[in-house]
């Protein structure tokens, strides 16, 4: 029976639970160094008053949780073409999306929705950085039927001028249980993504954790968990190289697990289906995510590959969408983590209906190279040159910290100067850059919002400029290059932007 959205309902009423267990998780992760604190010093603290605070806290979320529950509804206003989401505790909120502005609608599971055996529908809609709307607690076949429900104007047949609503067929075709997957990306492609990429994002990851907790373990104890006298006595100075090796190899080798196991756990199980000339991916452990990816929907497909996963023959894809702004751009994309070549160029053919080829090659004057390493290293060594005498008193081998401070620098900056090309054809436009993961970003012409083309005064003479190609998904960028053929080409994508009726959005 299909249910009528034309009134306003609840989520399940299990949601109560979910909304409360996500608000007592929203309070660990706020409060969680002052946890861990209260663990170590389980022993010191007044029982009672511990015991009679968590009630407190239990009550008081409990409360709030069920107000949640009762003040959310949602319908879809058919006089309007609109979907109301209605919300809040004291203050309601009412949130009207009207319907032909849907973009996307997701249906999640995380392992506490997964307990609780509901789904989370998000609702997403072009040009914000947030899910409009988001119900936390709904069945599975709910959440089917509001999916078709909602995505009804995007799937409407045209015949002789009559539009005929074909929701029954929507139904039939957001169903995921009849689909079969034509890629599947395998355990093993997932360890070799795992252990070969976000070097640097897991490490800052990491290193933050270890600064935020001993921040707070010295705001609670005044100890300083790092005094130098405290490392003297359990490191001998004779063996200050050796131990710093031995931790080097012990953080790295932390860096590569969490990493690996971020990537398990986030996109395991990951099946790619066709719908209808659409894209159905679906993945994860703990929290399993499903979305339907529309081609003519795509901006920007970026193919990300280093020399370890070359010789591995797995590579990273990212395909963004159009979204509210740049800075939301990496949350919105779309990851396929761990495919092969065979792989890519299947998805790359259903995406553009042909493999993106590499044509005329742009590349950027040597300057840009001068003023990175300027930038990179000039300047640092500059405000080094100032504070250096301060510096070796206390560190005597600062000197050759510095020198491979500037070879280290200097040739990731050869590099990202070598890798930098723009290749142009009739179909696409590819941005090559990267110094150890080398990306492709492919876009078409016609999914251009606009050009900006720019010159400094200086550059007329020797004929470089810079190019930004604006879209929906975000910007591409290339600096310095010929700057005749940049004008010549913003030309012709500009004439091509006025002539094209391609329906991106």
């Amino acid at each position: 029976m299909e249910a009528d959205f034309n009134q306003p309902q609840r989520q399940s009423i299990i949601g109560i639970l979910v909304v409360f267990l996500y608000s007592l998780q929203g309070y660990a992760k706020a409060l969680w160094p002052i946890l861990v604190i209260w663990i170590f010093k389980f022993n010191e603290i007044n029982k009672v008053y511990l015991l009679a605070g968590i009630i407190v806290i239990f009550a008081v979320v409990g409360i709030i949780s069920y107000l949640k529950y009762l003040n959310f509804t949602f319908y879809i206003d058919q006089e309007n073409d609109e979907f109301i989401i209605t919300e809040g505790v004291f203050n309601k909120t009412k949130t009207a999306i009207q319907l032909n502005k849907i973009q996307q609608v997701n249906i999640n599971q995380s392992l506490i929705q997964r307990l609780a055996g509901v789904y989370e529908l998000a609702v997403d809609t072009a040009g914000s950085n947030k899910k409009e709307g988001n119900i936390k607690a709904i069945s599975h076949d709910l959440a089917l039927d509001l999916k078709s429900r909602l995505l009804v104007n995007e799937n409407k047949i045209l015949i002789e001028g009559l539009e005929i609503d074909s929701s029954a067929a929507i139904l039939n075709e957001i169903s995921t249980d009849a689909e079969i997957p034509f890629i599947k990306i395998s355990f093993l492609s997932l360890l070799k993504i795992g252990i070969t990429s976000n070097y640097i994002k897991s490490f800052f990851i990491i290193l933050a954790f270890f600064i935020t907790l001993f921040d707070q373990i010295k705001q609670l104890t005044g100890r300083d968990v790092l005094h130098d006298e405290k490392i003297e006595d359990y490191v001998d100075k004779s063996n200050v190289l050796k131990t710093s090796l031995i931790l080097f190899i012990i953080f790295f080798s932390v860096v590569i697990i969490v990493n690996l196991v971020k990537t398990i756990f986030k996109y395991f199980d990951y099946k790619i289906a066709r719908h209808n000339n659409s894209l159905l991916l679906s993945y994860g452990l703990l929290n399993t995510k499903s979305t339907i990816l529309k081609p003519e929907k795509v901006q920007i497909t970026s193919v990300t590959q280093n020399f370890f996963q070359k010789k591995m023959n797995v590579l990273g894809l990212k395909i963004t969408q159009a979204s509210g702004g740049e800075k939301e751009d990496h949350k919105l994309a779309i990851e396929i983590p761990g495919c092969n070549d065979f792989e890519k160029e299947a998805i790359l053919n259903l995406l553009f209906q042909k493999i993106p080829e590499k044509g005329v090659m742009l590349k950027p004057n040597f300057r840009k190279l001068g003023f990175s390493v300027f930038l990179t290293i000039g300047l640092p060594l500059l405000g080094f040159y100032f504070v250096r005498d301060l510096i070796i008193e206390q560190l005597p081998l600062v000197d050759y910290l510095v020198l491979f401070f500037v070879v280290f620098v200097g040739v990731i900056q050869f590099f990202i100067f070598k890798n930098n090309r723009l290749y142009i054809n009739d179909d696409f436009i590819i941005l090559q850059n990267g110094a150890w993961d080398i990306t492709n970003k492919i876009i078409i012409p016609s999914k251009i919002q606009a050009i900006t083309t720019s010159q400094l005064f200086w550059h007329k003479n020797i004929n470089i400029g810079s190019l930004t190609l604006h879209t929906a998904g975000g910007n591409i960028s290339f600096q310095l290059g010929n700057f005749t053929a940049i004008k010549q080409y913003a030309n012709l994508w500009l004439y091509e932007m006025e002539t094209s009726d391609s329906n991106w959005m």
